[in-house]
């Protein structure tokens, strides 16, 4: 199967969403989440993560969550996972117990498209405290792809998260997974990079940018918001409308996309110091808020 078919496959069999310019939703993706180790790169970030999560839960955004949200290929057990980063599940199932949470496939948690493994680690989880299986995300479903839809204009929002446009981490993704537990993850204290991940090799990278590019544009410009690669991405209103929201592993802070007021921006969490030297978490715009109106498809 082509990279066009699996991007094409992801999108028809996307669930359909209905938005208006009153809708507000947050999108993060590779999150990496893992145990806490020193293969871990989300603990560097997890405090940041926290505080914007529950920045936008409180202001009522629906978090969409791009892929490779749990590290599953350098941690084959979620329990240690759940356990290394309890508070942030425990918001994450606030979104969820109110309809506000949507949850996409990524190469590093293609685990989740068996149902079954889904069913025995995400449904519940043992709470030490009571002695009980507690639900956690009870008939949760994780999809390839996501199509936010304007009520008025009609007008969608493609979202996946982007390994569709690379084989060897959509069809080889076993492969990759073992070499990275045989291999990469002992070498990552060394500073060695995995070169099978577009976030790492460059070229890889440019690769899947350019699958994705001419996906859209063969299906009239339609607006894509991936992950990934890592890179975060805003195109110009006349350029090919491909999106990235970059990554939540990125050193000192997190990357994010925010669609809002019918408006659509690249966001930057990051910890700062205040002139007295207190250490804040703050949010850095930048790129927009742009006109979704403004993309107009062919």
């Amino acid at each position: 199967m082509s990279s066009r078919k699996r991007i094409s496959k992801a999108y028809q069999t996307a669930p359909r969403i209905s938005f208006n310019d009153d809708s507000k939703f947050i999108i993060f993706s590779d999150c990496h989440r893992g145990d806490n180790s020193f293969a871990d790169d989300f603990a560097n970030n997890r405090n940041i993560y926290f505080h914007a999560l529950q920045h936008y839960y409180n202001e009522g955004f629906t978090y969409c969550e791009l892929g490779d949200g749990d590290e599953l290929w350098e941690n084959t057990d979620f329990k240690a996972i759940l356990e290394a980063h309890k508070n942030v599940f425990e918001l994450m199932q606030k979104f969820f117990q109110e309809d506000r949470l949507h949850r996409l496939l990524g190469n590093h948690d293609m685990v989740y498209k068996r149902e079954s493994y889904v069913k025995k680690h995400l449904y519940t989880y043992f709470n030490k405290i009571t002695g009980k299986e507690d639900p956690l995300f009870p008939n949760i479903i994780f999809t390839e792809g996501l199509v936010l839809q304007h009520e008025e204009s009609g007008q969608e929002i493609f979202m996946l998260h982007g390994h569709q446009a690379d084989w060897m981490n959509y069809h080889g993704w076993k492969f990759n997974r073992f070499m990275v537990l045989a291999l990469w993850r002992q070498l990552q204290i060394f500073g060695i990079g995995d070169p099978t991940s577009p976030a790492k090799n460059y070229r890889e990278l440019i690769k899947v940018e350019k699958r994705l590019k001419r996906w859209i544009i063969e299906n009239d410009n339609l607006i894509t918001i991936a992950g990934h690669t890592h890179r975060p991405r805003f195109p110009e209103p006349h350029e090919i409308p491909l999106f990235n929201d970059g990554s939540c592993v990125h050193p000192r802070s997190i990357t994010g996309i925010e669609i809002e007021k019918g408006t659509i921006s690249l966001i930057k969490w990051q910890i700062a110091t205040t002139p007295d030297g207190t250490l804040k978490v703050i949010r850095k715009l930048l790129e927009g808020p742009q006109k979704l109106a403004d993309y107009q498809a062919n």
